[in-house]
């Protein structure tokens, strides 16, 4: 929603604009519980573990979300951003069972996804939701960044619960196949071999890199700009 009262961005958007999704204070006072079951990061199964229901189209999981998302008023978001040709435009959004679907998958991510994997997502993302924003998703580069994440998603196997109440989507749960996660591993007591003093050699080495660093910015003086723009030192660095 746009254009109007929305243009004030001091203006609150009056409830009747809205459509999709429910004010807070009329969302349902019933948590509900859903489970959504993901092959290769896509949604295959949800399951209200409330009442049994149970979807495996992909249409009906959507268009169901999106029910439960507005019934527990799920999915408002109100921001200025920015469009393709600069200028700043006041958007008001609403994604109920968009947003129930990010959370669950993004956790799932959390269990399933390699570390360094899920930092070059993240670069990635930003990019492919301007491309996506800007009307490039026929591009070249639009080609090359799908391919990059579709790849990432092959080992996102498994199934999150979550509570939703009250606008918010709270993941409680995720089981994985395909889970990174190990109980022992993660419990450094539990580790055979480890010893803290293995820190301190990756520590030592860690630190070559920003000790080098600290020693140009000795020798450079970089922060020299602060003191003609200050006219006082604010502190060695």
């Amino acid at each position: 929603h746009e254009a109007g009262i929305l243009e004030d961005p001091e203006t609150p958007p009056p409830e009747y604009v809205f459509s999709k999704t429910k004010s807070i204070k009329d969302a349902k006072d019933e948590e509900t519980i859903l489970e959504i079951h993901f092959k290769d990061g896509i949604p295959t199964k949800l399951v209200n573990k409330n009442d049994g229901t149970v979807k495996k189209d992909p249409l009906e999981l959507f268009m169901y979300l999106n029910e439960i998302g507005k019934e527990n008023g799920v999915g408002r978001v109100d921001m200025v951003e920015n469009r393709f040709i600069g200028i700043k435009s006041r958007g008001v959004y609403e994604m109920p069972g968009a947003t129930i679907l990010w959370t669950a998958h993004r956790d799932l991510e959390g269990i399933a996804m390699d570390k360094e994997v899920m930092h070059l997502r993240d670069m990635l993302s930003v990019k492919f939701s301007e491309l996506i924003y800007n009307g490039f998703w026929f591009s070249p580069e639009m080609d090359f960044i799908f391919a990059a994440i579709k790849k990432s998603q092959e080992a996102i196997d498994g199934k999150v619960t979550l509570s939703i109440y009250k606008g918010n989507v709270i993941p409680i749960a995720r089981e994985s196949k395909t889970s990174l996660y190990d109980k022992e591993i993660a419990s450094m007591d539990s580790i055979e071999n480890f010893s803290p003093e293995d820190s301190k050699g990756f520590i030592n080495i860690n630190a070559i890199r920003l000790k080098a660093h600290a020693v140009v910015l000795r020798k450079n003086n970089p922060y020299d700009w602060r003191k003609k723009l200050y006219g006082k030192t604010l502190g060695n660095r």
